[in-house]
């Protein structure tokens, strides 16, 4: 997800050059949460990342461009926590229990940014035409999941899987938003318990 106003670039090739670029991004992320977008500016990340101001446009074309780059690396974060491979987890209702556990916790961990990209998505129409994509992407490897489950006998057959996941995700996203950005107070494990348990009456999850 880079380039919302502009081309992606390719990565450094040289370990040096990654390292650079990581640390350009890290001092972005600093910047962005304290300034916020509009405010965020160039000198000011070249100087938090400890470089000259010239030495940004060598990884980077605009402010635009390494906020998409960030924008990036927290949603991989969040996309791909590959819950199956990590755990070895094989029940259903355990995996969707472990995968709401680590979407909540790396929300959570990046709350300041996940309101600021909700603000952004607000003002830029190239970023929110991303945000979009991002959901979507999201979106289609929960279906992906429920049409197995459905194949299986798990899952009940009469869902559309596409928008049965745009539906779910959702719920789990706005929760989330609402207990880390809005500050709702609702015990951790409580949250997990219920979001997880909304997904299985949803998909009326038949035991294993």
């Amino acid at each position: 997800m880079a380039g919302e106003s502009g081309s992606r670039r390719t990565a450094p090739p040289t370990r040096r050059g990654q390292r650079t670029r990581s640390a350009l991004i890290d001092a972005a992320r600093e910047v962005f949460e304290r300034d916020g977008y509009l405010d965020a500016k160039i000198a000011d990340i070249s100087k938090t990342a400890g470089m000259a101001s010239g030495s940004f446009y060598t990884y980077f074309d605009s402010k635009e461009e390494i906020f998409a780059a960030l924008v990036e690396q927290v949603s991989e974060e969040m996309l791909h926590p590959h819950v199956r491979e990590r755990s070895g987890i094989t029940d259903t209702r355990a995996l969707i229990e472990a995968a709401n556990r680590d979407y909540l916790l790396s929300y959570k961990r990046n709350a300041r940014l996940m309101a600021l990209f909700e603000q952004v998505a607000h003002i830029d129409e190239n970023f929110r035409r991303l945000r979009v994509e991002r959901g979507k992407a999201f979106a289609q490897r929960n279906a992906r999941m429920i049409r197995e489950l459905q194949e299986s006998g798990q899952a009940s057959a009469d869902l559309d899987p596409m928008i049965t996941a745009h539906a779910l995700s959702a719920m789990v996203s706005r929760m989330a938003y609402m207990v880390y950005v809005q500050k709702q107070r609702i015990p951790f494990e409580k949250l997990v318990t219920t979001l997880t348990q909304l997904w299985v009456n949803a998909l009326q999850l038949k035991s294993e």
